[in-house]
């Protein structure tokens, strides 16, 4: 680990993108192949419209989430291929980055902080053993913690309710206005950019 990084106590770590591989194109052409060819555009309008907001934060559901899809689309297609469409970002979760979370977790308090939904959630617990939650000491899914990145209210409630020091914390994610608002707050941040986790806490 790099000298600026000593004396770091606390890891939060982000998952898409920096645990777990994704590839949010694959969700676009999966909608493209059912008609919804602007997708990008509907996403934007989505969450102009507080639609994804809300759905993150667990304030609707995912049957709500997929009728205001179909809505904003004007395209018809059924739950299944909302959920085949929609969860195609989902890649795979690298065993090595899990060994390394593991001997992470001999020497530092770990804790998981996503941006998801019940979509993808329930997707990335068929995609995992059981025992991946516990690997930190809490873990943060956006969806049912009812906040998420990049509010700062989300990293102070986090930061008070297990009591850290901001400056013994240290913040991963693959985001940069994530990045950005952790350090607003005084937290510790990587800008995870397609390195491996194993050369970052490298001695």
């Amino acid at each position: 680990m790099s000298e600026d990084l000593k004396g770091i106590k606390n890891i939060i770590f982000d998952l898409g993108g920096v645990i777990l591989n994704i590839d949010y194109q694959k969700t676009i052409n999966e909608f493209e192949k059912l008609g919804v060819l602007n997708f990008e555009t509907i996403f934007s309008q989505s969450s102009q419209n507080t639609i994804s907001d809300k759905f993150e934060k667990g304030e609707i559901n995912e049957q709500e989430f997929y009728e205001s899809i179909k809505k904003i689309s004007g395209v018809e297609f059924s739950f299944f291929q909302y959920q085949f469409a929609w969860n195609a970002i989902l890649l795979d979760l690298p065993q090595e980055r899990i060994s390394v979370l593991k001997e992470l977790k001999n020497k530092y308090r770990l804790f998981l902080f996503s941006n998801t939904n019940e979509t993808h959630y329930n997707k990335f617990e068929t995609l995992v053993k059981s025992d991946f939650d516990s690997i930190f000491e809490k873990t943060y899914y956006s969806h049912q913690f009812g906040e998420r990145k990049p509010n700062t209210v989300a990293f102070e409630k986090i930061i008070n309710e297990n009591g850290l020091n901001r400056e013994e914390t240290l913040f991963i994610d693959d985001s940069i206005q994530h990045i950005e608002s952790a350090k607003r707050i005084e937290i510790q941040t990587i800008f995870y950019n397609n390195t491996s986790l194993h050369k970052i806490f490298e001695e």
